[in-house]
């Protein structure tokens, strides 16, 4: 199963794939969600939403979210350890370069910034992780920051995965809405305090509790 989960990521794995694999798995199916969710982080290649989407059509979108939680979260932890643990030129190694960028900074910022980070599709989930672990910030900070940011998009997909597989249901609009509006938020927030500030003003580099 873990083969087959592995093998779908490099040929381009979509929802119809994982809801095959679900099928098969039968009450393993939960187990794999959470597996392949952890993968998705830790091995950039697998992508998450469509398992995140598939997760919503099998359980529901209130299960759904538990499972993409889990699998996620699990894997932020696992990308986080390993690159604190095994250091720069092992994730350098293993993601093609090691993520220099957001790296200093007090324990409040650099919380901070992986909460809003996690608010944002379109920055690299994993690289993140990964960034962090060569940061400062303590483990606790990384994983509450995380936990906070992905359930809102967690909750959108697996919500979406539930009404997509619902035929002929109006449902799939609100879910599709809040994706877009978690997407544009935060950058419309960013570019809002950017027009506000005189300057760019460095963050307090001494580590705070």
């Amino acid at each position: 199963m873990l083969a087959l989960g592995l093998s779908g990521g490099w040929i381009g794995i979509d929802q119809r794939n994982i809801a095959l694999l679900l099928e098969r798995a039968g009450p393993l199916g939960p187990i794999a969600i959470v597996a392949l969710m952890t993968l998705a982080v830790v091995i950039s290649p697998l992508p998450s939403a469509p398992i995140a989407i598939a997760a919503g059509a099998a359980y529901g979108h209130v299960l759904g979210t538990g499972l993409v939680l889990a699998g996620a979260l699990a894997g932020a932890v696992i990308a986080f350890a390993l690159a604190r643990f095994l250091g720069r030129e092992f994730v350098a190694r293993w993601v093609g370069s090691a993520p220099d960028a957001g790296l200093l900074g007090s324990q409040n910022f650099l919380t901070w910034a992986v909460f809003v980070s996690r608010l944002m599709p379109f920055v690299s989930f994993d690289l993140v992780s990964y960034a962090a672990g060569l940061s400062a910030l303590r483990p606790w900070r990384f994983v509450l920051a995380t936990l906070a940011g992905i359930v809102p998009a967690s909750f959108g997909l697996a919500h979406l995965g539930s009404a997509l597989s619902q035929p002929a249901s109006g449902s799939v609009i609100l879910p599709v809405l809040a994706l877009g509006l978690l997407t544009g938020a935060p950058v419309i927030f960013a570019a809002w305090r950017s027009r506000r500030s005189p300057g760019p003003a460095g963050p307090d580099r001494s580590p705070t509790q």
